[in-house]
């Protein structure tokens, strides 16, 4: 029997995990049809609160103390020094003994480290770069890489004269699955119909779904809290808080909600995260409002949401502003900039998209063309035919 190990590495968030996750999924039902195949696949860092779902998707945690590369003066970085080779020497060992087949990475804090001893070990390095503006780990591990995949065709130009490809972001299978496929996936008016009494709302009107990644988005929850009865009287909303928000959040709303008519507060779904129901809450919605990380955007775009994106603006690179704008000029999505997201201006916003069902029709058209199937697929096909691996799909 062939034994095949694949290492996986990527910072602790969704943003790293998820897509990590999609192509482990998509690893392991290949090697499932070729038979013979024992895999084993394995996750070298700090995967903070997504340590169980990966192990739930027959990944193998391994714990390595994490850095952060800052490209900005902090006290932070001198710790981070120590941190950085202390990485290093658990890294030698921990490879050592499991020494993969090959390494894929999606960068991120902590990941350095690890890639810098896969190489020393002559070990290929394949990684994926999410976002339209590439972070420092990707820069780097880009010069030594195998293989670069890329998720924004505009990424491109950082990485001239390496073997890269357009592949879009990979989307997990739990979001996928009951399509049976990577493409898109086209809403009936069944299910849409369905996933709305799934969260105990009524057809009639329009359903906002609003995200704010992973971490939740401080900027958006005020906003939706602030004007929630005015939105409320306009949207039926389903609002992803945050789990390190979502405490505080759901208290203030409680208070709030005392003084809010019943329809109101009916009409009003708050939600800690997404996590099964993320899938239903996509089909459920007609317009999303969101933050701009590669991973929600791939997520529009696959199931052809019409989105008014408001990028984090201290994110690194400014990746996100970036990451809208490609949305933006495929023509599936408004952005509109932190400094100038008041309350009037976004909900006149919502207003003018939600109130013309052509504008929205040609949105989620646009959004559909946007995305590029098959992303986990390709990657997991490739990292399969290296060189000591062999698997040809």
């Amino acid at each position: 029997m062939k034994k095949i190990r694949i290492l996986l590495v990527g910072g602790g968030s969704g943003g790293h995990i998820y897509p990590l996750i999609a192509v482990a999924q998509k690893i392991e039902q290949l090697t499932k049809e070729h038979g013979n195949v024992e895999l084993d696949l394995r996750y070298f860092g700090d995967a903070g609160g997504y340590k169980n779902i990966l192990i739930a998707n027959g990944v193998r945690c391994e714990s390595i103390v994490s850095s952060k590369l800052r490209r900005y003066f902090s006290l932070q970085n001198f710790l981070d020094i120590f941190k950085f080779f202390a990485a290093i020497f658990q890294s030698l060992w921990k490879v050592f003994l499991f020494m993969p087949d090959a390494v894929f990475s999606k960068g991120g804090p902590g990941s350095l480290p690890i890639l810098f001893v896969c190489r020393f070990f002559s070990i290929p390095v394949v990684i994926h770069e999410s976002d339209s503006a590439p972070g420092l780990t990707n820069l780097i591990s880009g010069k030594f890489s195998k293989k670069i995949f890329l998720a924004f065709n505009s990424a491109k130009e950082y990485f001239q004269g390496k073997d890269t490809e357009i592949v879009g972001n990979p989307v997990r299978d739990e979001l996928t699955a009951e399509n049976g496929s990577g493409d898109v996936i086209k809403i009936s008016d069944s299910q849409k119909k369905e996933a709305i009494e799934k969260f105990g709302f009524a057809p009639g009107l329009p359903v906002l779904l609003v995200l704010g990644g992973s971490q939740g988005a401080v900027a958006i929850n005020e906003f939706i809290l602030k004007n929630i009865e005015a939105l409320a009287a306009k949207f039926q909303i389903l609002h992803q808080i945050g789990r390190d928000n979502f405490k505080e959040f759901k208290s203030d709303y409680d208070f709030l909600s005392q003084a809010l008519p019943e329809n109101i507060k009916s009409n009003y779904k708050p939600f800690a995260y997404f996590d099964e129901n993320l899938r239903d809450a996509y089909i459920a919605s007609d317009l999303v409002l969101a933050r701009a990380s590669s991973g929600t955007i791939f997520e529009l775009a696959c199931f052809g949401r019409p989105a008014i994106l408001v990028p984090l603006p201290d994110a690194a690179n400014d990746h996100q502003r970036l990451n809208a704008i490609e949305l933006k000029k495929a023509g599936a999505a408004i952005v509109i900039e932190q400094e100038n997201f008041l309350s009037h201006l976004v909900i006149i916003n919502l207003e003018k998209e939600i109130s013309s069902p052509d504008v929205l029709k040609k949105m989620s058209e646009a959004a559909y063309a946007f995305y590029k199937p098959f992303s986990a697929d390709r990657i997991a096909a490739y990292l399969l035919s290296l060189d000591g691996i062999i698997i040809k799909n």
